[in-house]
């Protein structure tokens, strides 16, 4: 069985760094998201039935696995201890990344030159009949802004992925239709006692 993500160590210097916060996000998805069917292929007992010799007589164009129901129990260890777990990881960093991009940056590094830059244009004359393009400025965006943008696709991105990760736990668990995002909250509720 998979193993859940582990947790990265929180700080306002791993939000920043987009390039890390977004292998993170990368890897954890791929190890449980992306790779759902085989992680739930790796749930069925191999050879339960025995071989069968006359299955080799004919050519068989679809899997004898694929659609074949696992085990409840098996389901719910696998949602308990990897689906859950993994799925908790990615939401405390998205939660933490957002806290941190709607927070005051004091120690933004190119604030400075964001505020000289501003003075600079607001002391510029512009005559447009000479040069129509002169009047175009185009302030350079905060770290805090380019994080929160990061987080709003990142949220849709893990929203898009758990439910076709869900839907697919459905097909071969037969669950009930229960939405992904209320199985999570009782699976969290039931972690916070």
């Amino acid at each position: 069985m998979s193993q859940p993500s582990s947790r990265p160590h929180l700080t306002p210097q791993f939000c920043f760094n987009q390039t890390a916060l977004r292998d993170f996000l990368r890897i954890s998805r791929g190890t449980i998201d992306d790779s759902i069917t085989q992680n739930l292929n790796a749930l069925l007992t191999p050879a339960q039935q025995g071989f069968d010799p006359s299955s080799t007589s004919t050519r068989q164009l679809s899997s004898p696995d694929h659609g074949r129901s696992i085990p409840p129990q098996q389901c719910q260890e696998f949602k308990e201890r990897v689906l859950f777990p993994s799925w908790s990881v990615r939401s405390d960093v998205l939660d933490y990344c957002a806290g941190v991009a709607t927070s005051p940056d004091p120690d933004d590094p190119d604030s400075v030159i964001r505020q000289i830059e501003d003075s600079k244009a607001r002391e510029r004359v512009v005559d447009e009949r000479l040069d129509p393009y002169s009047g175009r400025y185009f302030p350079t965006e905060a770290r805090t802004e380019s994080l929160a943008m990061l987080m709003r696709q990142e949220r849709a991105v893990e929203k898009i992925i758990r439910n076709r990760t869900w839907s697919l736990l459905g097909e071969r668990c037969g669950m009930n239709n229960e939405s992904s995002e209320a199985a999570f909250d009782r699976w969290r509720a039931t972690q916070k006692r």
